[in-house]
């Protein structure tokens, strides 16, 4: 099955406030135990989160981490608003920042210490740009977390796929869902664009029927 796109950013309300209230606490939780598990050595030091959605994983990851401090990059206002709220709530405001802008526009004003990223690759349209941007946006030898979903061969084992993880969830998350898969890239595809960019150095592997993890230091 090939690759169909989705639109790469979720600038509705509906859609943003549903994706917040899903329970993807054992997947950001493992993400955040999956880095550290990854970089035993990794402390402290400003983190860099692309595609950081409603503020979860930056804020588990502080939580995780008290010597980091962390910017989430998202280019959805309704996901940044969310963020900034859950971050608040949360009381580290002081040690989380976000900015509301595409990936390809970040700039910061020095290379991070480490780069993470969820779920975000998927709704890239030119994947090597990602990336680039990644390599870019770290100093050299750091450590790169990256998380995504893996397509699968069908649309019939894409809706398989939604009917067993998200059976009672809204239909619109639902439909998200399934159109990620879809959008979704695969190991080799992942490996060949690793490659591409010389980061031949990082590692793709599959977690599960769903989700393929990279990490390394570039």
């Amino acid at each position: 099955m090939n690759r169909i796109l989705e639109p790469e950013l979720m600038e509705n309300d509906a859609q943003a406030q549903a994706y917040a209230a899903a329970d993807f606490s054992q997947e950001n939780q493992g993400f955040v135990d999956r880095f550290r598990t990854y970089f035993p050595d990794f402390s402290e030091g400003h983190v860099l989160d692309l595609g950081c959605g409603p503020g979860d994983i930056p804020i588990r990851f502080a939580r995780a981490m008290p010597g980091s401090r962390v910017t989430g990059v998202d280019a959805s206002a309704p996901m940044v608003q969310l963020a900034e709220e859950a971050v608040r709530q949360a009381g580290l405001s002081g040690r989380i920042t976000f900015r509301c802008e595409r990936f390809q526009a970040v700039a910061l004003g020095e290379p991070a210490d480490a780069a993470i990223s969820n779920s975000l690759l998927h709704h890239v349209p030119s994947p090597l740009q990602f990336w680039h941007k990644l390599r870019l946006a770290v100093k050299p030898g750091s450590p790169v977390l990256v998380m995504d979903l893996l397509r699968p061969e069908s649309p019939e084992e894409a809706q398989a796929i939604v009917d067993l993880y998200a059976s009672g969830a809204p239909d619109i998350l639902r439909r998200d869902f399934y159109n990620s898969l879809l959008a979704a890239f695969t190991e080799d595809e992942v490996a060949a664009q690793l490659a591409e960019m010389n980061l031949s150095q990082l590692t793709v592997d599959v977690l599960d029927d769903r989700h393929w993890v990279v990490g390394g230091l570039v």
